[in-house]
């Protein structure tokens, strides 16, 4: 997998006014990252976030994810920071990508992976490259057709057995596929947030 390089400006102007994330817990709690302005940037919030990272708590030392709409970072960063060994951010728009790569050198997070692409494309076309432990999957809202990214990280074999699938979306839209198991769920305003877990048949046999 080769990692997109993308060298930061000494002043990254797009940055300007346009605000920070919170790194809320591990290593690099407190840490402030800045955040460009950019459409459908949608940053988790840090009570979402504490939630989220609360409910996996014992499950990121050493685990692997995949950020299919990396936006802000404010998920791979947090994983990062709280243990995980690799995060692989997708981003499509180049401002942003910019804007993560140059946080990774900000925190020398030598576990992230910043990919500046359409994720679609890159999910298609790379399939059954890596499975990893775990999926963030927080679409812009705009995006209505959910199921077509499940069925495309189920089918191209890009979650392990068990793996977790984190959901960021509209409160009214119901997650049904087979082979996810619903773990946890909140809703908080009007997104909705929650893990599933990815079952197999095999693995339904051995549960």
């Amino acid at each position: 997998m080769q990692e997109v390089i993308i060298k930061p400006k000494q002043n990254i102007k797009q940055t300007q006014g346009a605000g920070f994330v919170r790194i809320i817990g591990g290593q690099w709690r407190g840490r402030k990252l800045p955040v460009p302005v950019s459409e459908d940037l949608r940053p988790t919030g840090d009570r979402i976030r504490e939630t989220l990272f609360n409910w996996l708590q014992f499950e990121w030392e050493g685990s692997q994810w995949l950020d299919v709409f990396a936006g802000s970072g404010a998920l791979s960063f947090e994983a990062l920071s709280r243990g995980a060994s690799e995060v692989v951010m997708l981003e499509k728009s180049s401002l942003v990508a910019k804007q993560l790569q140059a946080n990774k050198q900000l925190l020398a997070a030598q576990g992230a992976t910043v990919i500046n692409v359409d994720s679609q494309v890159w999910l298609a076309n790379n399939a059954q490259q890596k499975a990893f432990d775990g999926v963030f999957l927080d679409p812009p809202f705009r995006d209505a057709d959910l199921d077509s990214w499940l069925k495309l990280l189920i089918n191209n074999g890009w979650l392990k057995p068990n793996a977790w699938l984190y959901i960021e979306q509209p409160k009214e839209r119901v997650v049904s596929l087979p082979y996810l198991r619903q773990y946890r769920q909140q809703q908080s305003g009007g997104v909705s947030f929650g893990l599933w877990q990815f079952r197999t048949p095999e693995n339904e046999l051995h549960s």
